[in-house]
Protein backbone atom coordinates (compact mmCIF):
# COMPACT_ATOMS: atom_id res chain seq x y z
CA UNK A 1 0.00 0.00 0.00
CA UNK A 2 2.73 2.24 0.95
CA UNK A 3 4.42 2.26 -2.82
CA UNK A 4 1.29 2.75 -4.16
CA UNK A 5 0.10 5.87 -2.02
CA UNK A 6 3.48 7.08 -2.82
CA UNK A 7 2.95 6.42 -6.80
CA UNK A 8 -0.65 7.71 -6.78
CA UNK A 9 1.11 10.83 -5.34
CA UNK A 10 3.91 11.42 -7.92
CA UNK A 11 1.69 10.69 -10.59
CA UNK A 12 -1.16 12.92 -9.46
CA UNK A 13 1.28 15.85 -8.62
CA UNK A 14 2.65 15.37 -12.53
CA UNK A 15 -0.91 15.16 -13.90
CA UNK A 16 -2.26 18.87 -11.72
CA UNK A 17 0.97 20.40 -13.43
CA UNK A 18 0.93 19.07 -17.19
CA UNK A 19 -2.92 19.91 -16.85
CA UNK A 20 -1.87 23.37 -16.39
CA UNK A 21 0.97 23.22 -18.80
CA UNK A 22 -0.76 22.36 -21.54
CA UNK A 23 -4.40 24.49 -21.23
CA UNK A 24 -1.72 26.94 -20.40
CA UNK A 25 -0.09 26.66 -23.80
CA UNK A 26 -3.05 25.52 -26.06
CA UNK A 27 -5.85 27.51 -24.10
CA UNK A 28 -6.31 30.34 -26.51
CA UNK A 29 -6.89 27.95 -29.40
CA UNK A 30 -9.24 25.50 -27.55
CA UNK A 31 -11.29 28.72 -26.86
CA UNK A 32 -10.95 28.36 -22.99
CA UNK A 33 -9.79 32.00 -22.27
CA UNK A 34 -10.82 33.75 -19.63
CA UNK A 35 -11.38 37.86 -21.04
CA UNK A 36 -11.64 40.27 -17.88
CA UNK A 37 -14.16 42.80 -17.69
CA UNK A 38 -15.24 45.14 -14.81
CA UNK A 39 -15.72 42.60 -12.35
CA UNK A 40 -12.48 40.51 -12.39
CA UNK A 41 -9.86 40.77 -10.30
CA UNK A 42 -7.22 40.43 -13.79
CA UNK A 43 -6.53 42.69 -16.32
CA UNK A 44 -5.90 40.56 -19.17
CA UNK A 45 -7.35 37.64 -21.41
CA UNK A 46 -6.24 34.61 -19.44
CA UNK A 47 -5.96 30.41 -20.67
CA UNK A 48 -9.23 28.65 -18.48
CA UNK A 49 -10.04 25.02 -16.98
CA UNK A 50 -6.52 24.27 -16.08
CA UNK A 51 -7.76 22.17 -13.61
CA UNK A 52 -8.19 19.39 -15.40
CA UNK A 53 -5.37 17.99 -14.81
CA UNK A 54 -5.96 17.93 -10.72
CA UNK A 55 -9.67 16.11 -13.10
CA UNK A 56 -7.27 13.67 -14.47
CA UNK A 57 -5.44 12.88 -11.14
CA UNK A 58 -8.90 12.27 -9.31
CA UNK A 59 -9.91 9.53 -11.57
CA UNK A 60 -6.68 8.52 -12.17
CA UNK A 61 -6.56 7.71 -7.96
CA UNK A 62 -10.06 6.56 -7.31
CA UNK A 63 -9.35 4.03 -10.34
CA UNK A 64 -6.33 2.93 -8.68
CA UNK A 65 -7.43 2.52 -5.20
CA UNK A 66 -10.97 1.23 -6.53
CA UNK A 67 -13.47 3.62 -4.85
CA UNK A 68 -17.11 2.71 -5.28
CA UNK A 69 -18.29 4.23 -8.79
CA UNK A 70 -20.95 5.74 -6.84
CA UNK A 71 -18.42 8.08 -5.32
CA UNK A 72 -16.44 9.15 -7.87
CA UNK A 73 -18.55 8.98 -11.01
CA UNK A 74 -21.45 12.26 -9.80
CA UNK A 75 -18.08 14.40 -9.25
CA UNK A 76 -15.95 13.56 -12.05
CA UNK A 77 -19.65 13.72 -14.50
CA UNK A 78 -19.87 17.30 -13.13
CA UNK A 79 -16.44 18.49 -14.00
CA UNK A 80 -17.15 17.24 -17.22
CA UNK A 81 -19.91 19.51 -17.78
CA UNK A 82 -17.76 22.43 -15.97
CA UNK A 83 -15.14 22.28 -18.41
CA UNK A 84 -17.95 22.11 -21.22
CA UNK A 85 -19.15 25.33 -19.35
CA UNK A 86 -15.43 26.60 -19.42
CA UNK A 87 -15.52 26.80 -22.94
CA UNK A 88 -19.50 27.63 -23.79
CA UNK A 89 -20.62 29.64 -20.23
CA UNK A 90 -22.89 27.36 -19.69
CA UNK A 91 -26.66 28.98 -17.71
CA UNK A 92 -26.96 28.88 -14.18
CA UNK A 93 -30.51 26.76 -15.14
CA UNK A 94 -28.29 24.38 -16.87
CA UNK A 95 -25.55 23.72 -14.07
CA UNK A 96 -27.52 23.66 -11.14
CA UNK A 97 -30.20 21.07 -11.89
CA UNK A 98 -27.18 18.93 -13.53
CA UNK A 99 -25.29 19.47 -9.85
CA UNK A 100 -28.49 18.36 -7.41
CA UNK A 101 -28.77 15.42 -10.11
CA UNK A 102 -25.05 14.74 -9.15
CA UNK A 103 -26.00 14.87 -5.38
CA UNK A 104 -28.90 12.78 -5.30
CA UNK A 105 -26.67 10.15 -7.47
CA UNK A 106 -23.95 10.24 -4.67
CA UNK A 107 -26.08 10.16 -1.82
CA UNK A 108 -28.72 7.71 -2.55
CA UNK A 109 -25.82 5.04 -4.03
CA UNK A 110 -23.99 5.46 -0.59
CA UNK A 111 -26.75 4.57 1.58
CA UNK A 112 -24.87 2.05 2.99
CA UNK A 113 -22.18 4.29 4.22
CA UNK A 114 -24.55 6.80 5.50
CA UNK A 115 -28.14 6.41 5.17
CA UNK A 116 -30.70 9.59 5.78
CA UNK A 117 -32.86 9.08 8.46
CA UNK A 118 -35.13 11.70 7.22
CA UNK A 119 -36.00 13.62 3.53
CA UNK A 120 -35.36 16.93 5.29
CA UNK A 121 -31.91 15.44 6.35
CA UNK A 122 -31.47 14.34 2.82
CA UNK A 123 -32.27 17.54 1.24
CA UNK A 124 -29.90 19.39 3.81
CA UNK A 125 -27.25 16.93 2.57
CA UNK A 126 -27.94 17.35 -1.21
CA UNK A 127 -27.80 21.07 -0.86
CA UNK A 128 -24.24 21.03 1.20
CA UNK A 129 -23.16 19.46 -1.40
CA UNK A 130 -24.21 21.55 -4.51
CA UNK A 131 -23.63 24.41 -2.19
CA UNK A 132 -19.86 23.58 -1.28
CA UNK A 133 -19.07 22.99 -4.99
CA UNK A 134 -20.61 26.56 -6.38
CA UNK A 135 -19.10 28.13 -3.07
CA UNK A 136 -15.38 26.45 -3.98
CA UNK A 137 -15.84 28.11 -7.53
CA UNK A 138 -17.23 31.65 -6.56
CA UNK A 139 -13.72 31.43 -4.17
CA UNK A 140 -11.61 30.67 -6.90
CA UNK A 141 -11.09 34.68 -8.00
CA UNK A 142 -7.83 35.46 -6.96
CA UNK A 143 -4.09 33.86 -8.16
CA UNK A 144 -3.53 30.85 -6.16
CA UNK A 145 -6.31 30.80 -3.52
CA UNK A 146 -8.37 27.52 -4.56
CA UNK A 147 -4.78 25.55 -5.19
CA UNK A 148 -3.64 26.50 -1.80
CA UNK A 149 -7.10 25.99 -0.27
CA UNK A 150 -7.03 22.44 -1.96
CA UNK A 151 -4.11 21.18 -0.77
CA UNK A 152 -5.00 22.30 2.69
CA UNK A 153 -8.13 21.12 3.33
CA UNK A 154 -7.51 17.70 1.91
CA UNK A 155 -5.01 17.75 3.51
CA UNK A 156 -6.68 17.59 6.54
CA UNK A 157 -9.34 15.31 5.49
CA UNK A 158 -6.48 13.07 5.38
CA UNK A 159 -5.35 13.93 9.16
CA UNK A 160 -8.44 13.46 10.36
CA UNK A 161 -9.53 10.00 8.30
CA UNK A 162 -5.78 8.89 9.90
CA UNK A 163 -6.45 10.03 13.32
CA UNK A 164 -10.19 8.64 12.71
CA UNK A 165 -8.59 4.78 11.33
CA UNK A 166 -11.17 5.40 8.55
CA UNK A 167 -10.89 3.21 5.29
CA UNK A 168 -7.18 4.33 3.83
CA UNK A 169 -8.59 4.64 0.66
CA UNK A 170 -9.53 8.06 1.48
CA UNK A 171 -6.60 9.63 3.06
CA UNK A 172 -4.56 8.41 -0.08
CA UNK A 173 -7.06 10.09 -2.18
CA UNK A 174 -7.32 13.26 -0.46
CA UNK A 175 -3.65 13.48 -0.43
CA UNK A 176 -3.72 12.90 -4.08
CA UNK A 177 -6.22 15.65 -4.41
CA UNK A 178 -3.51 17.77 -2.75
CA UNK A 179 -0.56 16.76 -4.70
CA UNK A 180 -2.67 17.76 -8.32
CA UNK A 181 -3.25 21.00 -6.73
CA UNK A 182 0.66 21.33 -5.55
CA UNK A 183 1.09 20.17 -9.14
CA UNK A 184 -0.88 22.93 -10.66
CA UNK A 185 0.02 25.66 -8.19
CA UNK A 186 3.24 26.96 -9.84
CA UNK A 187 1.22 27.75 -13.32
CA UNK A 188 -1.10 29.80 -10.71
CA UNK A 189 0.58 31.42 -8.25
CA UNK A 190 2.01 33.80 -7.45
CA UNK A 191 1.32 35.07 -11.46
CA UNK A 192 -0.99 33.32 -13.41
CA UNK A 193 -0.50 31.65 -16.17
CA UNK A 194 -3.58 29.46 -16.61
CA UNK A 195 -6.36 29.60 -14.14
CA UNK A 196 -8.45 26.37 -12.94
CA UNK A 197 -11.68 26.99 -14.19
CA UNK A 198 -14.77 25.50 -13.33
CA UNK A 199 -13.75 21.70 -14.33
CA UNK A 200 -11.31 21.97 -11.15
CA UNK A 201 -12.90 24.57 -8.80
CA UNK A 202 -16.38 22.54 -8.89
CA UNK A 203 -14.58 19.23 -8.61
CA UNK A 204 -12.76 20.26 -5.45
CA UNK A 205 -15.49 21.37 -3.56
CA UNK A 206 -18.55 18.48 -5.04
CA UNK A 207 -15.53 16.23 -3.49
CA UNK A 208 -14.52 17.58 -0.49
CA UNK A 209 -18.26 18.00 0.74
CA UNK A 210 -19.23 14.12 -0.23
CA UNK A 211 -15.40 13.53 1.70
CA UNK A 212 -17.35 15.33 4.60
CA UNK A 213 -20.36 13.05 4.43
CA UNK A 214 -18.41 9.81 3.77
CA UNK A 215 -16.39 10.48 6.87
CA UNK A 216 -18.92 11.90 9.66
CA UNK A 217 -19.98 9.32 11.45
CA UNK A 218 -21.92 12.06 14.02
CA UNK A 219 -23.07 15.81 14.07
CA UNK A 220 -19.13 16.27 15.67
CA UNK A 221 -17.33 15.05 12.83
CA UNK A 222 -19.47 16.89 10.67
CA UNK A 223 -18.51 20.06 12.01
CA UNK A 224 -15.06 19.50 12.40
CA UNK A 225 -14.60 18.34 8.47
CA UNK A 226 -16.70 21.47 7.55
CA UNK A 227 -14.28 23.52 9.35
CA UNK A 228 -11.33 22.64 7.25
CA UNK A 229 -13.08 24.62 4.68
CA UNK A 230 -14.13 27.52 6.76
CA UNK A 231 -12.58 30.70 5.04
CA UNK A 232 -14.31 29.60 1.67
CA UNK A 233 -17.97 28.92 4.12
CA UNK A 234 -17.62 32.18 6.01
CA UNK A 235 -16.42 34.73 3.01
CA UNK A 236 -19.34 33.10 1.16
CA UNK A 237 -21.87 33.05 3.60
CA UNK A 238 -21.28 36.72 4.79
CA UNK A 239 -21.19 38.23 1.06
CA UNK A 240 -24.53 36.17 0.37
CA UNK A 241 -25.99 38.19 3.34
CA UNK A 242 -24.79 41.58 2.12
CA UNK A 243 -26.54 41.11 -1.09
CA UNK A 244 -29.13 40.01 -0.16
CA UNK A 245 -29.62 43.08 2.30
CA UNK A 246 -29.21 44.92 -0.72
CA UNK A 247 -31.51 42.94 -2.82
CA UNK A 248 -28.59 41.69 -5.53
CA UNK A 249 -29.35 38.61 -7.69
CA UNK A 250 -27.26 35.92 -6.23
CA UNK A 251 -26.93 34.60 -9.82
CA UNK A 252 -25.17 37.73 -11.06
CA UNK A 253 -21.17 38.17 -11.20
CA UNK A 254 -19.95 40.14 -8.60
CA UNK A 255 -16.93 41.26 -6.63
CA UNK A 256 -17.73 41.68 -3.07
CA UNK A 257 -16.26 38.99 -1.23
CA UNK A 258 -13.93 39.76 1.18
CA UNK A 259 -10.53 38.51 -0.77
CA UNK A 260 -11.80 40.64 -3.80
CA UNK A 261 -11.49 44.19 -2.02
CA UNK A 262 -8.69 43.15 0.02
CA UNK A 263 -6.74 42.47 -3.81
CA UNK A 264 -8.83 44.86 -5.92
CA UNK A 265 -10.01 47.71 -3.96
CA UNK A 266 -6.97 47.95 -1.10
CA UNK A 267 -4.60 46.49 -3.80
CA UNK A 268 -3.31 43.88 -1.45
CA UNK A 269 -0.89 41.28 -4.26
CA UNK A 270 -3.10 38.51 -4.49
CA UNK A 271 -0.31 36.38 -3.14
CA UNK A 272 -0.88 37.73 0.06
CA UNK A 273 -4.13 37.35 0.33
CA UNK A 274 -4.29 33.41 -0.85
CA UNK A 275 -1.41 32.69 1.71
CA UNK A 276 -3.47 34.29 4.69
CA UNK A 277 -6.57 32.56 3.81
CA UNK A 278 -4.50 29.69 3.50
CA UNK A 279 -3.19 30.40 7.12
CA UNK A 280 -6.06 30.99 8.47
CA UNK A 281 -7.77 27.87 7.12
CA UNK A 282 -5.13 25.73 9.17
CA UNK A 283 -5.16 27.58 11.85
CA UNK A 284 -8.77 26.90 12.31
CA UNK A 285 -9.11 23.05 11.24
CA UNK A 286 -6.14 22.24 13.43
CA UNK A 287 -7.82 24.20 16.27
CA UNK A 288 -11.05 22.02 15.58
CA UNK A 289 -8.79 18.72 15.32
CA UNK A 290 -7.05 19.72 18.63
CA UNK A 291 -10.52 20.52 20.19
CA UNK A 292 -12.83 17.81 19.07
CA UNK A 293 -12.23 15.42 21.76
CA UNK A 294 -13.94 18.11 24.03
CA UNK A 295 -17.41 18.02 21.79
CA UNK A 296 -19.90 18.87 19.74
CA UNK A 297 -20.10 22.30 21.91
CA UNK A 298 -16.50 23.11 22.21
CA UNK A 299 -16.08 22.83 18.87
CA UNK A 300 -19.12 25.38 17.88
CA UNK A 301 -17.94 27.39 20.53
CA UNK A 302 -14.70 27.53 18.46
CA UNK A 303 -16.07 28.14 14.86
CA UNK A 304 -18.45 30.92 16.33
CA UNK A 305 -15.19 32.58 17.68
CA UNK A 306 -13.15 32.23 14.26
CA UNK A 307 -16.81 33.61 12.50
CA UNK A 308 -17.08 36.67 15.08
CA UNK A 309 -13.46 37.53 14.17
CA UNK A 310 -14.11 37.38 10.18
CA UNK A 311 -16.79 39.08 10.32
CA UNK A 312 -15.38 42.28 12.26
CA UNK A 313 -12.28 41.86 9.65
CA UNK A 314 -14.96 41.80 6.96
CA UNK A 315 -16.83 45.02 8.27
CA UNK A 316 -13.37 46.57 8.91
CA UNK A 317 -12.14 46.22 5.47
CA UNK A 318 -15.72 47.11 4.01
CA UNK A 319 -15.94 50.01 6.30
CA UNK A 320 -12.29 51.66 5.27
CA UNK A 321 -12.76 50.47 1.54
CA UNK A 322 -16.55 53.04 1.39
CA UNK A 323 -14.37 55.62 3.54
CA UNK A 324 -12.16 55.86 0.76
CA UNK A 325 -14.59 56.35 -2.24
CA UNK A 326 -16.58 59.00 0.25
CA UNK A 327 -13.71 61.27 0.49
Amino acid sequence: MLKISFICYLISMLLGGIGAWKIGKWGYLLGLLDKPNDRSSHDRPTPKGGGIGILAAFIFSSLILKLPLAFWTPAAFLALVSLYGDKYDLSPMVRLPLQILAAFFFLFLISDIWTPTSVLWFIFLSVFIVATANWYNFMDGINGIAGITGIVGFSLLAVFNILSNGDARYSILSICIAFSCLGFLPFNFPKAKVFMGDVGSILLGFVFASLVVLLSNNLLDFLCLVSFLFPFYADELMTMAIRIRDRENLFEPHRRHLYQFLANEMHISHWKVSVAYGLLQIAVGVSALLIRPHGVFSVVTLLAIFFCLFAWANYFVRVRVLSRFMR
